[in-house]
């Protein structure tokens, strides 16, 4: 039974996963109070109004918002039907960057719209979860006994990878390939064939750094930061010493004093590291045990999908919850110093319109995954009292 094809009835938010939105809340509240505290002092001196970020990011959070209501209430259907178009349009997006894009630091990742930025490797992260879900749909048995299945949608990746890595960025294309391959493993693809794809995709990996001097420079630095701590690792030292400074309960809010121009925008990739120096291992317990939350739940509404027929809202939910473990994986793990410094955002913390939208819409289109399955349950349950 295809559950995606139901019609249901006028939706309404209170109708939403209350774990799903309390996670989601709580995740946004506190995302919104430590990029605020991160990016009073270095928004004072570059814009010359501490409450810059906090008022952008205000802005952004209700675009967020209004769009994952809109989501929401969007057909499932519609999406199934129309993934392959997303995923042209963000290839074109891509295209368009690198053509007119805004260069900041040696790369090219946004459009400017007025006085605003879009950065579209975040909206092309939620149009391949998308296009993958209705492709394992529709190309299962394939995906399951055919190498052909498996090869395809990576022929399609490779473009999207390309596009990337010319703008470049690295950390979008690791996250999207990784979000590709859980997804397809979740759909059936074979062991060898996932082992194989993972060991090229480490070989190219290898490659890039050896061939390109800043990633090899990130690499040193990761491998020593205290030898480099004033040069290629001064970042991540800095980072090291805000996890080092918050001990177990922090500083206090507002009190840092790495955010004080030690730590460079520290509003963006390193938030978590000011928000483990003024709230603490506490605090940091705290923001991982809302995320883990939000993503098992998710999982937990793929797996009921799948078990109801539903696989294009199961393959949805997988993808969604993927794309956001992976991204807090390896944001955490760059804040800690346990993987190279690459920058990445931290989902609902780092400032960033983005990204905030993206995963807003992420979460919302699962819940109205989980709705349409808690709408297909009682409905299955009625018809069988019925027949009774």
């Amino acid at each position: 039974m295809r559950g995606h094809g139901i019609k249901m009835p006028a939706l309404r938010l209170r109708a939403a996963d209350t774990l799903l939105c309390a996670a989601l809340i709580a995740l946004i509240i506190i995302g919104f109070i430590a990029m605020s505290s991160a990016s009073i002092e270095f928004a004072r001196n570059q814009y010359e109004n501490p409450f810059h970020h906090m008022q952008r990011h205000g802005f952004y959070l209700v675009l967020a918002l209004l769009g994952g209501v809109a989501v929401f209430h969007l057909p499932t259907a519609a999406l199934d039907r129309h993934g392959w178009w997303l995923l042209l349009l963000g290839v074109v997006l891509l295209c368009l960057v690198l053509a007119v894009g805004r260069e900041v630091n040696g790369s090219k990742r946004w459009l400017a719209i007025g006085p605003f930025t879009l950065q579209v490797s975040e909206f092309v992260k939620l149009f391949v979860v998308i296009y993958m879900a209705g492709y394992l749909v529709r190309r299962s048995d394939e995906v399951r006994s055919n190498l052909a299945g498996f090869l395809k949608p990576m022929a399609v990746m490779s473009i999207l990878i390309v596009l990337l890595l010319a703008e470049p960025d690295f950390g979008a294309a690791v996250v999207i390939m990784g979000t590709v391959m859980g997804m397809l493993f979740l759909g059936g693809a074979r062991l060898w064939q996932f082992l194989t794809l993972s060991a090229v995709s480490a070989m190219a990996a290898g490659v890039m750094v050896a061939t390109s001097d800043y990633r090899m420079e990130r690499l040193l630095a990761y491998t020593n930061p205290w030898e480099h701590q004033y040069g290629i690792s001064y970042q991540l030292v800095q980072a090291l010493i805000a996890f080092g400074r918050g001990e177990w309960f922090g500083v206090g809010l507002g009190n840092s004093v790495q955010k004080l121009s030690y730590l460079p925008e520290a509003h963006t990739d390193f938030v978590f590291a000011i928000l483990a120096e003024e709230m603490g291992a506490a605090g940091v317990l705290v923001v991982l045990a809302l995320f883990a939350t939000l993503v098992g739940r998710m999982l937990q509404v793929g797996r009921r999908a799948e078990q109801q027929g539903f696989c294009f809202g199961a393959y949805l939910s997988y993808g969604a919850a993927l794309l956001i473990a992976l991204q807090v994986f390896i944001n955490v793990g760059v804040n800690t110093g346990l993987l190279p410094t690459k920058g990445l955002t931290l989902p609902f913390f780092s400032y960033g319109g983005s990204s905030l939208i993206t995963c807003v819409l992420l979460v919302a289109l699962v819940a109205r995954v989980e709705l349409t399955v808690r709408e297909q349950g009682a409905a299955a349950e009625q018809e069988a009292q019925e027949l009774r």
